[in-house]
């Protein structure tokens, strides 16, 4: 069977929704990264068979966003592309569909990309005010078109946000934050032990860039021709202190709820791209892979307890792949909300079956080993784009620590997890 192998990567800097990134579409996020990804590893687009992106907030103008990018990006228009949506883990299913096609034999080169505009979400008018903006257009003659205006009401020209509707779950009727506020009381996750997670991710975060370990992953980005260039993620915060994390009231549960817009991840654009081949063309292109996927897994989960994803997909893919826990020299579990995460954790070393099967390869995850350049809470979670980013952040750091193994895992809005255990394959001591 024929090996796939991760050649590298790259992304944008992560940019807080509504910020410098706010007019450059899903689209041009993809292409600039897919550019950029191309001439750093000095591969030439034609050599490309197919792209797949990963994208939640899918662009009115760019229904197939991927196929948008492939072309936009110099990619030939005989090759394929589509875009996958697993919500949360859209940017991991581009990767592990990319895995699968290599493996059995239908690509020897594969694009995987992870990519979300935040800032571009729409707002969206009411079903009656779609009809009635309908009849507007077919009325004839000024007598009816003055009619069809008569039926407006001031509450018809209300919109809805798009976002929020995005991260409202229609089974369960929870927002993602109230999932997280659920978790929390199970768990008995209290407002201090949140804010001090919070408070870590944020000065990992700036300890990474301070040190230059998230610069060889980011490029740099030039938004518009009269803007400044965007070098570094917007999110990470020098000045955060718990005292200001304190003052933070809560946002979903205003009364009694512990979550805060501090604890949680940010809304933010941003973009990451994967070159996957098999091993033996990128030995023959003179490339170095810097690591493989050597398993990955799915699971699904209460919607209403969403945030324990990630326990029951890495069980499951450390079954699968014969591993346990204490085997992974780091760990990347995204940062949705700091109690989703603190719970995930103590589920990690649960052996009640509420919290995942095989629980023998399941226990307690080494802090120092956790998200050790910060995560989402700090960095920001591009919906779309964080799998493929975790996956790409991973692999970079076991390889400045001379390590090999690692899992990155991340929960998914609607009640599921997603983990891909990585091995790094480059030789850098």
């Amino acid at each position: 069977m024929p090996e796939a192998v991760i050649v590298g990567g790259v992304r944008t800097p992560f940019v807080k929704a509504g910020a410098q990134l706010s007019q450059t579409p899903a689209q041009e996020l993809g292409r600039l990264v897919v550019r950029e990804l191309l001439e750093r590893f000095d591969v030439d687009p034609t050599e490309v068979d197919e792209l797949i992106a990963g994208n939640v907030a899918s662009p009115a103008d760019a229904a197939n966003v991927a196929r948008v990018i492939a072309l936009r990006a110099g990619i030939p228009r005989d090759r394929i592309a589509h875009t996958v949506n697993r919500n949360c883990a859209s940017g991991i299913e581009s990767l592990t569909q990319a895995v699968d096609l290599i493996a059995s034999g239908r690509a020897k080169s594969v694009v995987a990309v992870g990519v979300d505009s935040m800032s571009n979400v729409p707002l969206f008018y009411k079903k009656r005010t779609a009809d009635k903006l309908l009849n507007l257009a077919r009325a004839r003659g000024f007598g009816q078109k003055l009619a069809a205006i008569s039926k407006f009401r001031l509450s018809d020209l209300e919109p809805e946000i798009g976002l929020k509707l995005g991260l409202t779950d229609p089974v369960s009727g929870l927002i993602m934050g109230d999932t997280a506020e659920k978790l929390a009381r199970e768990f008995d996750i209290d407002r201090d032990e949140q804010d001090a997670f919070a408070l870590a991710s944020h000065e990992r975060a700036v300890e990474a860039w301070q040190t230059g370990r998230l610069q060889d992953e980011t490029m740099t980005l030039y938004p518009a021709p009269d803007s400044a260039p965007v070098m570094h993620d917007i999110g990470p915060r020098e000045d955060q202190s718990l005292a200001a994390l304190g003052k933070l009231k809560p946002y979903f549960d205003r009364r009694w709820g512990t979550v805060t817009v501090g604890n949680s991840c940010q809304v933010t654009d941003g973009a990451v791209a994967l070159l996957v081949m098999e091993a033996e063309q990128a030995a023959a292109a003179g490339l170095q892979p810097i690591g493989r996927i050597r398993g990955y897994a799915y699971a699904g989960c209460d919607p209403a307890r969403m945030g324990l994803g990630p326990v029951f997909a890495s069980a499951r893919a450390l079954e699968q792949t014969d591993m346990k826990i204490d085997q992974m020299e780091l760990v990347e579990l995204n940062e949705a909300f700091a109690a989703q995460v603190l719970a995930c954790l103590r589920c990690f070393e649960s052996r009640s079956s509420e919290c995942g099967e095989a629980a023998s390869r399941l226990g307690p995850i080494d802090m120092e080993k956790l998200n050790v350049n910060g995560g989402a809470i700090a960095l920001g979670h591009p919906v779309g784009a964080t799998g493929t980013r975790l996956v790409l952040t991973l692999l970079g750091e076991l390889e400045r620590r001379n390590l090999h193994t690692g899992l990155a895992t991340l929960c998914v809005g609607g009640g599921q997890g997603a983990a891909v255990i990585v091995e790094r394959l480059s030789n850098a001591a």
